[in-house]
């Protein structure tokens, strides 16, 4: 395995030939299939993810069974979860499914905990991912509690749909992602499809009226 694929890394890139060369010496390509569950609640991280192709979708399940959406790793990203639970000898407290075949670099805990003492680089590349991820989630909380569900799911409909303003996601997808019940997604959908915003099929909801979306996503910031 080359060090290419560590310039495919903001962060690392920095590296000396020698850090390089003890990270690709101590580290492996792997491949996971679309729908894997990567890790699960009460297992142990051994390996550091660094993510090459591919998303990897983070989730915790709460104490009645309902799945709340946390964050995505996307390629050329690693988990702040996994960061945190080898850091802190610490089980997983959360799933982590591969949404698409990923291919990842599995950095082992000696390589990770090796390269974290000898190299300052290595160091703040892990550390500022963490602290990126943490205000992510702080901003997943304040959205939770303080911002209406109607303008949270405009805003996931804008973020998901593909090129031809398409989101191929079911109702239960859409409300694990915002942490709410399946039927609150059903009855706002239904209000966006009243106003012209989208059309409904199974499975996918196509945005017919993105404009309308976008304004009340964009008044709602202004409000705050």
């Amino acid at each position: 395995m080359n060090t290419s694929w560590i310039d495919k890394f903001k962060g690392l890139s920095r590296l000396p030939d020698d850090i390089r060369t003890a990270l690709v010496a101590g580290s492996q390509i792997v491949t996971v299939p679309a729908g894997t569950q990567v890790f699960a609640p009460g297992q142990t991280a051994d390996n550091l993810l660094l993510l090459l192709d591919g998303t990897v979708r983070v989730q915790q399940k709460s104490d009645t069974g309902r799945e709340v959406f946390l964050y995505r790793v996307h390629a050329g990203e690693s988990c702040v979860l996994t960061t945190a639970c080898m850091l802190a000898f610490e089980d997983y407290s959360a799933d982590g499914i591969a949404e698409t075949d990923v291919t990842a670099v599995a950095i082992p805990r000696k390589t990770f905990d090796d390269l974290a003492a000898k190299s300052p680089i290595f160091r703040e590349f892990i550390f500022t991912a963490y602290s990126r991820r943490i205000t992510d989630l702080f901003t997943l909380i304040d959205d939770i509690v303080f911002q209406r569900m109607d303008v949270r799911l405009a805003s996931r409909l804008l973020e998901l749909a593909n090129a031809d303003n398409v989101v191929r996601a079911t109702h239960a997808f859409l409300g694990t992602e915002l942490g709410t019940a399946r039927e609150v997604i059903s009855r706002t959908l239904s209000e966006f499809q009243r106003r012209g915003w989208i059309e409904q099929s199974r499975g996918e909801v196509r945005l017919t009226g993105r404009e309308g979306l976008e304004r009340m996503v964009k008044s709602a910031g202004a409000e705050v």
